[in-house]
């Protein structure tokens, strides 16, 4: 089995760090859902510590209690969301360094290649220069 070039393992790192940072989106992502329903839940706390009903101004101390804790939680979300940040885009940096690095071994790979080439080719031109018969001396 032929031994994989650089630029191919290369290849393969950058797939599998865009795949990371894939899932660092994704996280970032669900932190993000997550703070909307947390925003969304404190916005009705509001509506209803704010409302006139008898049933709200029952329940206002319950309601004010929640509203501290979903702050809270918004607060812990808040910082979450900025380390997943700066996660994804440590992640985007690496892929995105490794795929030039790639580029640069398969561009390196190919110069070589062809060096390669032109070097064979001047091989068999002065390989056919020279007649066989020329080759063997005569007394």
């Amino acid at each position: 089995m032929a031994e994989k070039s650089r630029s191919e393992k290369l290849k393969r790192l950058v797939a599998v760090q865009r795949h990371l940072e894939r899932i660092a989106e994704n996280e970032l992502a669900d932190t993000t859902r997550q703070r909307n329903e947390v925003s969304q839940s404190m916005e009705k706390l509001i509506d209803a510590i704010s409302s006139a009903d008898p049933i709200h101004m029952a329940f206002s101390v319950h309601y004010a209690g929640r509203y501290g804790r979903l702050t809270l939680k918004d607060q812990q979300l808040d910082g979450i969301q900025k380390l997943i940040e700066t996660k994804v885009l440590q992640e985007r940096t690496k892929a995105d360094r490794l795929e030039e690095h790639m580029k640069d071994a398969r561009e390196l790979e190919m110069r070589e290649a062809d060096d390669n080439a032109v070097y064979d080719i001047i091989d068999q031109r002065f390989a056919g220069a020279t007649p066989a018969s020329s080759k063997v001396q005569k007394p």
